[in-house]
């Protein structure tokens, strides 16, 4: 966290001077892993460690100053990045820093991607949360009928910290350490893990990544 504070000043100096690809899914590899063993796990000081990196009037996902940054250029647009993985049951935990645009946004966590389809695990910066499901091309929150209000978030130009379960049909989100929501839904079993930023009516969401990391829950 203190090295993502850093980062986050840094590049909030700098800022104010869809993903491409579909993963090949392979068998899910943390069967036989214990309970809190790291799966994976990525600081992003290296850009080769396999997340997506694209450049377009769009928007941007690349590595950024040892963090991996989302600017997202268009409206009503998602960006998600993978690390090319798969994996069944997973507990992922990341810090997010936005760095400019709207608060209206999503900036969150996806769960068992399989190229079409994932779950999703989401803040935005003025303070709302949502979990849910993308299928079929829609995205469908799971247990509320929109976004909540949570004064657990951090609003504005802040860092927190996002922590996804997704355990066999029980998906539950936590942000800075307090729970949220937890749902059921059982329609995905297997997939990668993976960021999301995107945006609502206003372009020029502007978030960096860091300390991303997914045990065996």
């Amino acid at each position: 966290m203190n090295r993502l504070l850093t980062l986050f000043s840094l590049l909030i100096v700098l800022s104010l001077a869809c993903s491409t690809g579909t993963p090949a899914i392979s068998a899910p590899q943390d069967q036989s892993a214990l309970s809190g063993s790291v799966l994976f796990q990525d600081d992003f000081t290296r850009p080769v460690s396999g997340w997506d990196r694209f450049m377009s009037t769009e928007g941007t996902m690349d590595y950024d100053a040892a963090g991996y940054r989302m600017l997202v250029n268009s409206l009503n647009t998602n960006f998600w990045s993978t690390p090319h993985k798969n994996f069944a049951d997973v507990r992922m935990e990341v810090d997010i820093g936005k760095l400019g645009g709207p608060d209206e946004n999503r900036i969150g966590l996806i769960c068992r991607f399989t190229g079409d389809d994932y779950y999703f695990f989401m803040i935005s910066s003025d303070g709302y949360y949502g979990i849910g499901i993308y299928t079929g091309g829609q995205a469908v929150l799971l247990g509320q009928s929109e976004m909540q209000l949570n004064s657990n978030i951090k609003k504005g130009l802040a860092v927190n910290h996002l922590r996804a379960d997704c355990a066999g049909n029980t998906l539950t989100f936590y942000v800075n350490g307090f729970q949220v929501v937890s749902v059921q839904d059982d329609r995905l079993k297997s997939g990668d893990v993976g960021l999301l930023a995107g945006t609502f009516t206003q372009p020029g969401v502007d978030v960096i990544f860091d300390n991303f990391v997914t045990l065996k829950p």
